[in-house]
């Protein structure tokens, strides 16, 4: 079994707004990789609401594996069956709307990092290699 540190890390107030950066899923992976090694009840706090909240499964699923190491007494995560994020058709019509009748699937991206980096960064975290396929699929039946 793993030896885990008790003491909060010094730079927890650093890792917790890591943790907790909405357009950078992989900024908050990597502040739930690095507090993974800390069991204290401000972590196992930290952790719990990634598990239960992030928008990125990949996120989730870290927080849960260092929850189960902890010895806590948690349930996995589900991966998302619908939209990560509500309304994303809308906000995909508005991202879609703002620009010219000829923009390409690239455009779009472009425009949707810009304007909602929130919403890009989570479906990038959540689809992974296969995100911009999907986006161009979406994209084409907006």
């Amino acid at each position: 079994m793993k030896n885990f540190e008790t003491a909060l890390p010094e730079q927890y107030e650093a890792l917790k707004k890591q943790a907790n950066y909405t357009s950078s899923w992989r900024e908050r992976l990597e502040a739930v990789k690095t507090l993974s090694d800390y069991k204290h009840d401000k972590v196992i706090d930290l952790l719990n609401n990634r598990m239960q909240h992030d928008t990125v499964y990949q996120v989730q699923l870290a927080a849960y594996e260092a929850l189960a190491a902890f010895g806590e007494d948690v349930e996995k995560p589900s991966p998302p069956r619908f939209d990560i994020i509500k309304n994303t058709d809308k906000i995909f019509l508005r991202v879609k709307k703002s620009l010219p009748k000829d923009h390409t699937v690239a455009d779009f991206a472009d425009k949707l990092k810009r304007m909602r980096v929130d919403v890009f960064d989570a479906y990038e975290g959540d689809k992974g290699v296969e995100f911009m396929s999907w986006l161009e699929e979406r994209w084409s039946k907006l």
